[in-house]
């Protein structure tokens, strides 16, 4: 079976993988020069020089090639999730997967990838994309749910320590995220991740909280 960092490779994967990503590539880089009112399906196979009948193998809109490097994130995140050691507590293995994925030397997180910035921003404006990238994170977020479970022989149905967990540090991504496409500099984000999960380690617990003064 082939590595993620194989499948992503445009010299090493194989032709399949090697089209979804230039379709990916090209949909990115035509929504951000024109907006996705401007880019239709036969704009972006006419640029790989392939058919629309192709198109259809690997993605249902073309919302979905502009997020495809956004999926395989979400992939490459829990192929670094399911190979932490099984000492570390769920909340503490997501958060090194995160590393691992920030740090990879080979295959470049968001902050060392064009457009990625640009592509969160444009989400923000454009209903069918903002609604595509939910669609890609929250299935990222249940896959992740499904690794921690069986790391705990937990039922995910059942359980909620799975979900919470995962939830957290999905929830803690994002808020980086989101100060990093809004103001971060551009090699910003894994300080703002660690900056994030510090501020979830020294969040009290509820009932460490003094009650509320009367009026």
């Amino acid at each position: 079976m082939s590595t993620e960092r194989e499948r992503r490779s445009p010299r090493r994967g194989p032709k399949g993988t090697r089209t979804r990503e230039a379709l990916g590539e090209a949909a990115l880089r035509l929504v951000l020069e024109r907006g996705t009112a401007g880019v239709s399906v036969e704009d972006v196979t006419d640029a790989v020089g392939v058919s629309r009948r192709t198109f259809s193998r690997y993605f249902a809109s073309k919302e979905e090639a502009v997020l495809d490097g956004i999926r395989a994130d979400c992939v490459r995140i829990n192929d670094a999730l399911a190979t932490r050691p099984a000492r570390e507590t769920p909340l503490t293995a997501y958060r090194a997967a995160l590393r691992v994925w920030l740090s990879d030397p080979a295959v470049p997180a968001w902050h060392r990838r064009t457009g990625v910035r640009e592509v969160f921003r444009l989400a923000e404006d454009e209903a069918p994309l903002r609604a595509v990238l939910g669609r890609i994170l929250l299935e990222g977020e249940a896959a992740s749910v499904r690794l921690v479970a069986a790391r705990i022989d937990a039922d995910a149905a059942r359980d909620l320590r799975p979900a919470v967990a995962v939830g957290s540090g999905a929830a803690t991504l994002m808020a980086a995220t989101r100060a990093w496409v809004t103001c971060g500099a551009p090699e910003a984000l894994p300080d703002l991740v660690e900056e994030a999960f510090a501020l979830l380690a020294t969040e009290p617990p509820p009932g460490a909280l003094s009650p509320a003064e009367p009026p």
